[in-house]
């Protein structure tokens, strides 16, 4: 079975993915459940600490609670002494007979943590395939360029559309809120559609403002960060792995600015030194980013792809962008 922690991790997918032993996750917290130091467990069971985990164990010793014999026992014990923010706990915390889900906050950050059986990961790669990955990079074999990539979940078109048949997706993930109130409820992978990567810069420099009005804010921090006259898309995200702070987006991308007046701004920034823990691997069709920001935040990525990239790997390409904008993994 595999554990997972969506946090402020030190990995550059700002995640920790654990393997445990148990069969089940009723088989996981029946041999926690009488632990005489939960805390210590847990942190050696999966490899540090899950904020407010603790709490249904703890609860267990000072009212002598019943071990759970069944899944149903399980989620009425987790609903009633489990520890998460919020009030909606059957929103928030989420157990089937293969997968637990659960989402919270540490007061800084939301977060979200997950148990996952085996039987689970086989039958739904497609949902789960980035969320259980941990190694960087990603893969970047690519195959034939004329592939067919079905996403199977929703994205924001960015305008305006070009000619050919491939596709750009640009996955960005971060701990703005990104006008949801969460970093958790994310706005989605945007696409760019009729391009490959390689010709993706080119085709931002030579967009004209005016046609950018209804951009993302991320279409537009992209664009900002392509020079004019620049066809390597690589280069952008070189610039973006040097752009210090919590949110990189200079002023002037929440309103319709010059990209000129864009750019100059974001070539102040870059006279900061690259941060030595920002990873950056470029390959014609995948691009990807984990930005170093500090010892508390860890990492944010950038992740940009194209057909011929996602057709070569379906699983993880639909639950990249899944993972964009859902916290769970089986949510629609």
């Amino acid at each position: 079975m595999f554990f997972v922690c969506r946090w402020r991790e030190d990995s550059p997918f700002s995640k920790r993915v654990v393997r445990v032993p148990d069969a089940t996750v009723l088989d996981w917290f029946r041999r926690g459940w009488n632990q005489e130091d939960p805390e210590e467990w847990i942190e050696n069971e999966l490899g540090g600490d899950v904020y407010g985990l603790d709490s249904i164990f703890l609860k267990a010793g000072e009212r002598n609670l019943p071990r759970p014999e069944t899944v149903d026992e399980l989620r009425a014990l987790l609903h009633e002494y489990l520890w998460v923010e919020g009030d909606d706990k059957a929103t928030n915390i989420r157990l089937g007979e293969h997968a637990l889900r659960v989402r919270t906050d540490d007061d800084e950050v939301d977060l979200a943590y997950y148990f996952i059986d085996d039987e689970a990961v086989a039958a739904a790669p497609g949902r789960l395939a980035y969320l259980l990955h941990d190694t960087w990079p990603l893969p970047t074999d690519t195959g034939s360029l004329n592939a067919v990539f079905d996403h199977r979940v929703p994205v924001r078109i960015v305008r305006p559309v070009s000619p050919g048949s491939d596709s750009v997706f640009a996955v960005r993930l971060g701990w703005q809120h990104s006008g949801t109130g969460t970093n958790l409820d994310l706005q989605g992978a945007l696409t760019f559609p009729g391009l490959s990567l390689p010709e993706l810069a080119a085709h931002l420099a030579g967009v004209h403002d005016v046609d950018t009005g209804g951009w993302p804010r991320d279409a537009r921090l992209l664009r900002s960060l392509v020079a004019p006259g620049e066809t390597d898309i690589g280069r952008a995200l070189q610039r973006y792995a040097r752009l210090p702070g919590y949110d990189p987006a200079p002023s002037g991308l929440d309103t319709v600015a010059a990209h000129e007046a864009i750019h100059r701004e974001v070539l102040a920034l870059l006279l900061a030194e690259q941060p030595v823990k920002s990873l950056i691997h470029l390959e014609p069709h995948i691009a990807q980013v984990a930005r170093y920001i500090d010892d508390f935040f860890g990492f944010d990525q950038w992740l940009l792809f194209d057909t011929g990239w996602a057709a070569t790997h379906p699983d993880l390409a639909r639950s990249l962008l899944r993972y964009a904008a859902r916290w769970d993994p089986y949510e629609a």
